[in-house]
């Protein structure tokens, strides 16, 4: 286990609480408008469920991911009434065993991706694409920045607009739809993220 998991296995249930109720309904929005009816998405990262939840009222079919234990167990809770009627499938996967292709319309990697390391990521970005079915649809944001590194007991990448698309855009075929910056949407946070929708 590396540190960033460790360290999300043993706070799990703060990390949970701080995340669960912020709303991502402007982001989701802007993410969901691009996808057919009842697409099938992929939440990759999935953390407290919060937005996989999400997807799920509004119709569409979840695959949720995450490599910890204790944040497919809270998707699993939240969104329990989902599960019964099928919409919701539950994996516990690290990012790199990602091996679906052409699988998913959409893909969401909300504040997850920024824990692989930069030298990483080309290939998870490849990965994403094979995932995707044609004129997919893949979301990630990242903390805006030029760290990397190990950072209050967790691995982080940050972005600069140009570094992401550059990496982007080398290493896949997708092309970019938005790229914007939005405040935290956390109480007491100052972070400025990078936010960026891409289609196959």
């Amino acid at each position: 286990m590396n540190n960033t998991l460790f360290y999300y296995s043993q706070n799990a249930a703060d990390f949970i609480t701080s995340t669960q109720n912020v709303s991502m309904t402007t982001i989701q929005d802007s993410f969901t408008s691009l996808l057919p009816p009842n697409a099938h998405i992929l939440d990759l990262g999935c953390g407290s469920g919060r937005d996989s939840l999400a997807f799920l009222q509004k119709n569409f079919t979840v695959t949720a991911l995450d490599a910890c234990k204790e944040f497919c167990q809270a998707t699993k809770k939240l969104t329990a009434d989902f599960q019964e009627k099928g919409r919701i499938k539950i994996i516990q996967k690290t990012f790199s065993e990602l091996s679906a292709f052409q699988k998913y319309e959409g893909l969401w990697a909300c504040s997850s991706l920024l824990h692989v390391p930069k030298a990483e990521l080309p290939v998870i970005f490849q990965k994403i694409e094979n995932s995707l079915k044609p004129d997919g649809i893949f979301y990630c944001s990242f903390k805006k920045g030029k760290f990397e590194g190990e950072r209050n007991g967790r691995y982080f990448s940050d972005f600069i607009e140009e570094e992401l698309c550059t990496m982007i855009e080398e290493y896949t075929k997708l092309s970019k739809v938005r790229l914007w910056l939005t405040n935290d949407a956390r109480p007491g946070k100052t972070e400025i993220w990078v936010n960026s929708l891409w289609r196959k």
